[in-house]
């Protein structure tokens, strides 16, 4: 264990602005507010760490009007600690500080935290993507909006090189979703193309089977969220009948009964976003959990800034993950920070030459 160290902390707000109105099952999103964390050692600003905390509205239990004060008053107990930067010591020591209702504030913490501890670079963790520029495969990303707005989404990911997209669903006419799905799987770049659909709750536990199985004829890899969470008996049914498998989303939002959940519906795939579920340490044991149980899974960023999606890369490069991971959504903004970070023919790398825009 190292000696405990004195740290000072403050945090930075910025509103990012999107490129385009971004539509998802919760209504249409224009901006959203990110909090950076910054950490550095007392009287020393050669070396700082940052983080990211971005509740997201409708899915983070920590997204509301006093999440600021909250940020504020949990900075302030930081610094009136002494802190051990040994890894496995920073994520138990913001598990014990901050509570698990604030899993955006958590993994912004431990991020900064992190950082610090490795020299202010950037660096979160020991990973061959920040240390070696090693790429990892991503799926493009097909947002909800008309239909003529998600061929023109399609066309361009089809033209980058993706050889994975997500496409969104349940937010036009079903039947003109199935067209465009129809129009993928007729370009011929896309034959052996990996295809995932994401419903975000959007069917119905009457009717989802039913379209679970139109939707298998376009050789659909899987579905995420096909119905609302909290209707873990009908989604059990689900994963046990349906064409395609099933992955679990905003299900593991929130929840700390991890292995009754996963026993209970036993999905064939989880989806981890770690600052909706607790950060590093809560996305690791998901990860276990799922892994003991033959629970394929894969990671994906919520709209975080070049901060975040930046220490989520390079969690996820830890596992070396072969499956494409959801991990570029960096490009969504105007104003996002400069970074290393390239998404590029499908996958997202780190640009070991790149330079980093300083938070402000």
């Amino acid at each position: 264990m190292s000696s405990p160290t004195s740290l000072r902390f403050s945090y930075l707000k910025r509103t990012l602005q999107f490129r385009f109105e971004a539509g998802t099952s919760r209504g249409v999103m224009r901006t959203r507010d990110v909090f950076w964390i910054k950490v550095y050692r007392q009287g020393d600003l050669d070396q700082v760490g940052w983080g990211e905390a971005a509740p997201l509205a409708g899915l983070s239990p920590d997204f509301g009007p006093d999440f600021e004060t909250q940020l504020a008053g949990i900075l302030q107990e930081a610094n009136a600690r002494t802190w051990d930067l040994e890894e496995e010591s920073v994520l138990q020591q913001v598990k014990k500080l901050v509570p698990f209702s604030l899993p955006s504030l958590r993994f912004g913490l431990e991020t900064a935290l992190l950082d610090l501890a490795n020299g202010g670079k950037k660096c979160i963790l020991a990973n061959s993507f920040f240390d070696q520029g090693t790429p990892i495969p991503i799926n493009g990303l097909i947002w909800m909006g008309t239909k003529e707005f998600m061929l023109q989404q399609i066309n361009q990911k089809l033209e980058e090189g993706f050889a994975c997209l997500k496409m969104k669903i349940g937010a036009i006419d079903f039947d003109q979703e199935l067209e465009l799905l129809r129009y993928i799987r007729g370009q011929e770049v896309a034959k052996n193309l990996v295809l995932r659909v994401d419903a975000n709750g959007a069917f119905s536990p009457l009717e989802a089977l039913g379209k679970l199985e139109q939707l298998q004829d376009f050789g659909i890899h899987s579905i995420e969220q096909p119905i609302g969470v909290g209707q873990w008996e009908a989604m059990r049914e689900l994963a046990q009948k349906s064409p395609i498998p099933i992955a679990l989303d905003e299900e593991l939002i929130g929840k700390s009964n991890k292995e009754e959940e996963l026993d209970f519906i036993k999905p064939q795939f989880i989806i981890l976003k770690p600052s909706l579920l607790g950060g590093i340490l809560e996305t690791r044991e998901w990860i276990r959990l799922a892994e003991a149980r033959r629970i394929g899974w894969w990671m994906t960023s919520a709209l975080e800034s070049a901060i975040g999606l930046n220490a989520i890369s390079q969690l996820t490069s830890t596992y070396l993950p072969s499956l494409p991971q959801g991990l570029g959504t960096g490009k969504l903004y105007d104003n996002n920070l400069e970074s290393p970070l390239v998404v590029q023919s499908g996958e997202i790398r780190y640009e070991q030459n790149g330079t980093w825009e300083t938070p402000s």
